[in-house]
């Protein structure tokens, strides 16, 4: 064997190869980490410009039609607190649990990660971090919660910039500000109104501890989830606090001992809830949860606040009233008006019933340019979240009538024409013979298509949607805003079919517009946190759906129904005011309407249960919708000019037989002043009463000459 092959100084030489090979191995690696490091520093993670831009998110404002603030939607609940009124003892409670050489480091501590490294190796399970305070604040604004060596590297150098942007005092401020409390609320001060209702510098020992026990388990450690383990994490950062220095062992004794107490603040509901709501449900649509929860934006909405409160209180008075009625009449376990609390028993172990609720809804448009002005859902928010206004299909009864008459007047029907208001007996396929019936139950024989839209009639009504097939009458139903299925039945009539209740006072504002359908609309404009303009609806949408005279025609004849019909509580109650209506009222008193309008405004309401239970004998449209729809009008109109509808050109005023339907003579005795339009006037003299003399008036008009007992509301019988 060759000895030189295995000679000292040949095996010194290789091993010293060796080493230079793994040290030029060990710089290549370092250089190569260094560069990733510096490659990651300068460009993936956050810029000093982002730094010095730190923009939290951001509540939207929704406001009214005059500025004012109607409601905040937020995820992110924060005021920001500066750091001056941050109480000393929470911000030493907040270094001694979490970071103890915080005023000594630049962002990461070398030292406790070495410790915590070695710890967890040791054990061989993570039992405890070495993030900074520096380093949770970069996590919580740049980066996110993913356990991986890249996020923790990021979130270390992330954490050195920061320390060289802002100061100490800065970080803390961000870093409370900034912090997650649970329920909803983003930094210190949302979080001290919440659980104490108290600003942040105005809180004491006890509560800055439980506010920062927080810190290692927002929901779980929340004292309105978990009060138990409140008090643990509390009493953690009491000993951490004692263990810093911060209090004595006396007062870390007593600390620990005492409640939570707590003083959580009454949720505020904001003004016009249901309204609000509906314009948050459309935004969500629209742009998405970021956008609405956190992107600053200012909402401008066509809401009056003021007409808010008045129709609110309108409503509530009635359905109060009727809530009373159902108590009085109707005993605690009557099974059909009361109803059993899941859950909860008495103080005999019985189940609890309570009586079932009445309900009301409302909604008032601008005419002149379709802004919703006012808008009830319910008659409490906090009760119930269905918005009965945009939401409820609800049968509208007699007020479904004006479409049909609307119809039938657009189609060469005149006012005077005379219907048969007797019975009648339909064929159903698949069903019963109907027989419809007046709620009387009696009949007035011939009576003019005014009287019997005045009257409510019934059997009128029907008779002329089978006159023009009740496909006309939906034609026009949702030409002029009516936007849910009809089917085309002869009960359609007497409003068998369902409406929205928006809908409804949208589509009787074409009257007043002279035959001009304008959408509703809620929302006027909206910016984002910039000022950038997302939407801008201050133009106003118009389609001509009916000719003016055929409008004209009938505002006219609905101004009889508030003159002299079924509406006249409206004028005993002192509106004065040029309007017309039609009321309604479904099958057995169950849903009780009045829409109506003047030259100005359009507005409806409703009242009734949630499903169909009767509010009691006579309790119509006329009796609970008149006066809900008067009281909000003669608010609404306290400030407005007097104004009367305009009257377009082509119509004709005429006297006019009431018997015959044609031309007064001066021998007829029932005589009444009618419109018409040029192209439909009636032309023959009275066949009944035959002269060579037409009728000479004694007053300007006999249109309001009606039989005062004629006054109530003919409920729809199926």
């Amino acid at each position: 064997m060759n000895s030189r092959m295995f000679s000292p100084k040949r095996g010194s030489h290789r091993l010293r190869n060796s080493l230079i090979a793994l040290a030029l191995l060990i710089v290549v690696f370092l250089a190569i980490v260094g560069y990733r490091t510096y490659h990651v520093y300068q460009s993936e993670l956050p810029s000093f410009e982002q730094l010095h831009n730190i923009e939290p998110s951001l509540k939207t404002k929704i406001y009214d039609r005059n500025g004012i603030l109607l409601k905040e939607f937020y995820t992110e609940n924060r005021v920001l607190t500066p750091y001056k009124d941050l109480p000393p003892h929470l911000v030493d409670m907040l270094i001694a649990t979490e970071d103890r050489e915080f005023y000594d480091h630049w962002g990461i501590n070398i030292r406790r990660v070495a410790i915590v490294a070695t710890t967890n190796l040791l054990k061989w399970r993570i039992e405890a971090g070495a993030s900074t305070i520096t380093q949770q604040l970069s996590r919580m604004l740049f980066l996110n919660r993913r356990q991986t060596l890249e996020r923790k590297v990021k979130e270390a150098l992330t954490a050195i910039k920061l320390e060289r942007t802002y100061s100490k005092q800065e970080i803390l401020e961000m870093y409370l500000n900034q912090y997650y409390f649970s329920r909803g609320a983003y930094g210190i001060a949302a979080a001290s109104n919440i659980f104490f209702s108290k600003r942040p510098s105005e809180l004491d020992l006890n509560e800055s501890a439980i506010i920062i026990g927080l810190l290692k388990g927002p929901n779980i450690n929340s004292p309105l989830n978990n009060p138990d383990k409140s008090v643990q994490a509390r009493n953690r950062v009491l000993y951490s606090f004692y263990q810093y220095g911060g209090i004595t062992r006396q007062e870390y004794d007593s600390l620990k001992d005492m409640s939570l107490a707590l003083n959580t603040p009454e949720e505020k509901v904001g003004h016009a809830p249901y309204f609000t709501e509906t314009v948050r449900q459309y935004i969500l649509d629209e742009y998405g949860e970021d956008v609405l929860y956190s992107g600053g934006l200012t909402v401008h909405t066509s809401l009056d606040l003021g007409l808010q409160k008045e129709a609110e209180a309108a409503v509530a008075k009635k359905v109060d009233s009727l809530r009373a009625r159902i108590e009085r009449i109707f005993p605690p376990d009557d099974k059909n008006y009361t109803e059993i609390l899941p859950d909860t028993v008495d103080e005999n172990g019985d189940s609890i019933r309570v009586y079932k609720k009445v309900q009301g809804a409302m909604v008032a448009i601008d005419n002149e340019n379709g802004d919703i002005i006012a808008m009830v859902g319910g008659r409490s928010f906090e009760e119930s979240k269905f918005n009965r206004a945009v939401q409820a299909l609800l049968q509208p009864g007699s007020c479904f009538k004006p479409f049909v008459y609307t119809a039938c007047i657009d189609n060469g029907f005149r006012t005077t024409d005379i219907i048969d208001d007797n019975p009648i007996v339909l064929d159903i396929p698949g069903a019963k013979q109907w027989r419809p019936h007046n709620f009387d139950d009696k009949f007035k024989g011939p009576i003019t298509l005014r009287d019997g839209l005045r009257l409510s009639r019934n059997l009128v009504a029907i008779r002329l949607l089978l006159k023009i097939q009740p496909e006309q009458a939906i034609f026009y139903a949702h030409k002029m805003g009516i936007t849910t299925p009809l089917d085309p039945v002869p009960s359609l009539a007497i409003g068998v079919g369902v409406v929205r209740l928006v809908d409804l006072v949208s589509a009787f504002s074409t009257f007043p517009n002279q035959g001009i359908h304008i959408p509703y609309r809620m929302v006027h404009k909206i910016t984002d946190r910039y000022g950038r303009v997302l939407e801008d609806n201050s133009a106003v949408q118009k389609e001509e759906v009916l000719s003016a005279q055929t409008a004209y025609i009938m505002v006219d004849m609905m101004q009889s129904v508030v003159r002299a019909g079924t509406g006249v509580r409206s004028r005993w109650m002192g509106f004065t005011r040029p309007a017309g209506g039609k009321t309604g009222t479904t099958d057995n008193f169950c849903d009780n309407w009045f829409t109506g309008y003047t030259p100005q405004i359009t507005a409806g309401c409703w009242v009734g249960f949630d499903e169909k239970l009767s509010l009691g004998r006579n309790q119509d449209g006329a009796k609970n919708g008149v006066p809900v729809w008067t009281e909000f009008m003669i608010a609404a109109h306290d400030s407005l000019p007097i104004e009367d509808f305009q009257e377009p050109d082509g119509i004709v005023h005429l006297d006019v037989c009431l018997e015959s339907g044609e031309l007064a003579t001066d021998r007829c005795v029932d005589v009444r002043e009618e419109i018409f339009t040029v192209d439909n006037q009636p032309n023959e003299k009275c066949s009944l009463h035959p002269s060579t003399g037409l009728y000479i008036s004694n007053s300007d008009s006999r249109r309001d000459d009606y039989l005062p007992e004629d006054t109530t509301e003919e409920p729809t019988r199926f």
